[in-house]
């Protein structure tokens, strides 16, 4: 008797199932996200094939034998510092980023760097032949006997070279969307498929002890595309992001289950492929002018690590009914609530000028002690009057007008006074030689001897 068929409508953000089909995820409340799947029921009088395996057998955790589950190197030592002693067996790695920005080829070095040191890496792509890998390989100096190439969309394909007894330690899967697996319908990509595909390898890999690399695709606003089941099945998530016209790399540790999160790590881009950028404290400063107005630089914390990012401000007559207000790297209410704050408790008018703000360097930043080196880029734009030439500053400026402390002040503090920036402008509890700011009006006379 032939299984009996029908469509139930799968949300592509949630992977949660609805029969009826809605504009909005009952789940995850996200519009236009539910697509058709048609599943197939087994008979009632058919057993399935988990039906088949034996019993789970519960045991002390004490008597559990640790096989195999010692981390190794990947080659970089910066990344193994980043993800807690390098790749651990059987763990599922997930990379995200957006297309071209380079996740090719950080896991094609990764994959020969693996392979130098004498162990078998196997490279699954969907989207290349044999002969752009090995191209590409060679460009970038990896090419191994270690280093094994399969091109294919099929992951029924990967099972034979995934062998229990002789399987490779470590398989770089490009990417999870372009492979299709017999056991779901529809196309490679959609929630079904990539559902089914990441299972059937994070499985199979627990149980071989091979070390399993994701490469995911993001959608236009940056998060993974496909179902959040492919983030909570990994063991790892990791972003790489930047701007592709730019010659670095931000990648970002989300998830980890082995190491520290929100670990952040810097690549420059070179002819042969990315370069750990080993002490970015200063990297994405560039060819700074201090001379100039409407400049100021913040000591950022991204992760455990601190470095220093110039925040440009420009102040201009404004022609317009209503004044232009544009920020860049960063979320632009922030800039709505300080030009509100500035207005209210400064007593400024700028209802007759547009402002300009932007990270440079390329940079984006999310975090709170952005405010008050925000906020010195606007008034020395504004007064037109340059920031002291070493100055640095952090704290988070609330709707009072008052500076606050954020997160990691004596890592901040200590990388400030490692790289000579004087006078350090931040919250009273941070510095306690009378450099520390209490409000935003205490940084105006400090700084423009404005009252």
């Amino acid at each position: 008797m032939p299984a009996k068929t029908r469509e139930v409508y799968v949300c592509s953000a949630c992977g949660a199932q609805t029969p009826q089909w809605k504009g909005q995820c009952p789940n995850c409340k996200e519009w236009n996200t539910l697509e058709t799947v048609t599943i197939s029921a087994a008979p009632s009088g058919r057993a399935r094939p988990s039906d088949a395996r034996s019993p789970a057998r519960a045991q002390p955790l004490a008597r559990v034998e640790e096989l195999g589950h010692r981390p190794y190197g990947t080659g970089l030592t910066a990344l193994d510092r980043v993800l807690g002693k390098g790749l651990m067996p059987g763990a599922a790695v997930l990379v995200g980023g957006e297309p071209g920005i380079g996740k090719s080829t950080l896991l094609l070095q990764l994959a020969g760097a693996v392979a130098a040191e004498g162990r078998v890496v196997l490279y699954a792509s969907g989207e290349e032949s044999l002969p752009q890998i090995k191209s590409r390989a060679d460009r970038l100096g990896v090419l191994h006997d270690n280093l094994l190439a399969v091109a294919t969309s099929r992951v029924e394909d990967l099972f034979p070279l995934l062998p229990p007894d002789n399987a490779p330690a470590l398989i770089v899967v490009d990417s999870v969307q372009t492979l299709a697996s017999d056991q779901a319908d529809g196309l490679p990509g959609n929630v079904s498929q990539v559902r089914a595909v990441a299972t059937e390898l994070v499985e199979r890999c627990k149980r071989t002890h091979t070390t399993l690399i994701l490469v995911g695709h993001v959608t236009k606003d940056g998060t993974l595309a496909g179902p959040r089941l492919l983030e909570h099945l990994v063991d790892t998530v990791i972003s790489l992001e930047g701007d592709r016209r730019e010659m670095f790399r931000l990648l970002r540790v989300l998830k980890n289950r082995f190491g520290p999160n929100q670990e952040l790590l810097v690549f420059r881009m070179v002819s042969q492929g990315l370069e750990v950028v080993e002490d970015p404290s200063t990297f994405f400063l560039g060819a700074r002018d201090a001379s100039l107005s409407g400049t100021a630089v913040v000591m950022a914390v991204d992760g455990q690590r601190p470095f220093a990012v110039e925040i440009q401000a420009l102040a201009t007559r404004s022609y317009l009914a209503i004044p232009r207000r544009t920020g860049l790297g960063f979320d632009v209410n922030r800039l709505y609530l300080l030009l509100a704050v500035l207005e209210k408790r400064l007593r400024l008018n700028f209802g007759q000028v547009d402002i300009y703000a932007k990270v440079g360097g390329g940079m984006r930043l999310q975090e709170p002690g952005l405010d008050l080196a925000l906020v010195a880029a606007l008034l020395s734009s504004f007064y037109d009057i340059p920031l002291p030439d070493r100055a640095v500053l952090w704290g988070e400026v609330d709707l009072n007008g008052q500076v606050r402390p954020v997160s990691g002040q004596d890592v901040r503090l200590a990388q400030a006074r490692r790289l000579g920036y004087n006078p350090i402008l931040c919250p009273l509890s941070t510095e306690k030689k009378g450099e520390g700011v209490a409000t935003v009006m205490d940084l105006q006379n400090r700084l423009f001897r404005k009252k």
